[in-house]
């Protein structure tokens, strides 16, 4: 249940709004003076605070409840405050809602406007404080991530990435064949990379063989070595990835695109560690870490034959699932940021662009329209039209700055009267703080219920 604190001389206030709090599932708090009130909030715990602004008899000049915000903002920054006040200390009320206070209401109050502001108080506050504490839970694992493993200086916030990262960790000294799924782009050799530099065999060499970029005629040879005219072409004798790697790891990129062929050959090193180079009939011992990775459906590949599916429960040990770039979306303006050169900075509607679109090419994408938008930028600040990003990325970050554009007098008064006077949800219509909205009304000479 909330827990409202009600900081009023007067004791029928008080009264009237336990009685009213009471009929709503509110708990509500009742101090006489200024003093009592702030040893209340030293002890109890309080969601909200409804204060008067004057407290001594004869004594209208509001000093008093200004006095008193500031003590209560300067100890509970984050406690929302509400002004209960007369028409004649508007001025006042207006001065400490641009401070901070969260609304100023007149005294007779209206009671049904009264809860409205209260209960959106509380669910804000509730849901801002569920909102911190989980911010800081994932700043706090993430220390501690990046305190106990090699990262590789891996630029991330994302949960989802964070997710991977600490199962990578977790498996990283395990010696067992690690699959990592994904699509194209997403950083799925920096995560091999993260592998390999908290596993045991970190000291080793870290090979990587990309099976999608060669024939498949020579991927048998990369891999495994050949002896001189093994094929057209082998002059001499040539040591293959598995040789190289050697005390270490074998990252085998786009797996799907090895040939059956190989697949046999590698399902073999696997179980054994031992191979032949093509055209030898020696054997060679090796001790290797094998970590793989495709953007491909294995699965399906299975059933087409076209992949083994003894290899596949081999490799596919632990498996890490790189989610594309759009959904881990906290990651893109880091990366963004991290990709910037020297001296240069995001336009907001630059970043709101580049939050609004797709990134069909992940993060290697992103890194491309950087590595142009820092060409293209005239000076220091990078715009929406240097990213060079379709029209509907384009068009979400045109509308961001729409958003801050000052509401007329018509819109404000419309919004009002929706809210039914609440200037807090009016505020939250518009776009605007409460702040903020205080002063475009004050500006307009808009009176408060208009």
């Amino acid at each position: 249940m909330p827990t409202v604190l009600i900081i009023d001389d007067n004791a029928a206030v008080g009264v009237a709004l336990d009685v009213l709090f009471s009929l709503h599932d509110i708990a509500a708090l009742h101090a006489a003076s200024p003093e009592e009130g702030l040893a209340i909030l030293a002890r109890e715990p309080v969601d909200l605070v409804i204060q008067d602004m004057n407290f001594s008899a004869d004594t209208t000049s509001g000093e008093e409840g200004v006095a008193l915000f500031r003590q209560i903002r300067a100890h509970h920054p984050d406690l929302p405050v509400i002004l209960l006040t007369a028409w004649t200390h508007l001025d006042a009320a207006v001065d400490l809602v641009k401070a901070g206070a969260a609304d100023y209401l007149p005294k007779p109050w209206n009671d049904e406007r009264l809860l409205a502001t209260v209960t959106n108080l509380v669910e804000l506050g509730q849901a801002n404080r569920a909102l911190a504490q989980r911010v800081g839970r994932e700043r706090r694992e993430r220390r501690e991530l990046e305190n106990q493993y090699d990262l590789r200086g891996l630029v991330w916030a994302d949960p989802a990435t964070e997710r991977v990262l600490q199962l990578a960790c977790q498996v990283a000294r395990a010696d067992v064949p690690v699959l990592i799924t994904g699509p194209n782009g997403t950083g799925k050799e920096r995560i091999a990379e993260i592998i390999q530099a908290n596993s045991q065999v970190r000291e080793g060499p870290f090979v990587v063989l990309n099976c999608g970029a060669l024939p498949s005629e020579l991927i048998e040879a990369e891999l495994f070595g050949a002896d001189a005219g093994a094929y057209t072409g082998a002059s001499r004798a040539r040591e293959g990835k598995f040789e190289a790697a050697d005390g270490g790891t074998l990252f085998l990129d786009e797996i799907g695109n090895l040939p059956l062929a190989g697949q046999m050959k590698l399902l073999r090193v696997l179980e054994t560690g031992r191979f032949e180079r093509l055209g030898s009939n020696r054997e060679r011992q090796v001790k290797v870490r094998v970590v793989s990775a495709t953007n491909a459906d294995l699965a399906a590949m299975i059933r087409l034959g076209t992949f083994r599916e003894d290899l596949f429960y081999r490799l596919n040990v632990i498996e890490l699932r790189l989610p594309p770039l759009v959904a881990r979306p906290g990651d893109i303006l880091p990366l963004a940021a991290s990709f910037l050169a020297p001296g240069k900075r995001l336009e907001r509607g630059a970043e709101s662009a580049l939050l609004a679109h797709a990134w069909p090419g992940n993060v290697r994408e992103l890194k491309n329209v950087m590595a142009r938008a820092n060409l293209l930028a005239q000076g220091d600040l990078i715009r929406v039209a240097d990213l060079g990003l379709p029209a509907a990325a384009t068009a979400a970050a045109a509308a961001a700055p729409a958003l801050e554009a000052e509401p007329d007098r018509d819109a404000i008064a419309a919004a009002l009267a929706r809210a039914g006077g609440v200037v807090s949800q009016a505020a939250a219509e518009l776009g605007l703080s409460r702040q903020a909205l205080y002063r475009r009304m004050e500006r307009l000479g808009i009176a408060r219920g208009a």
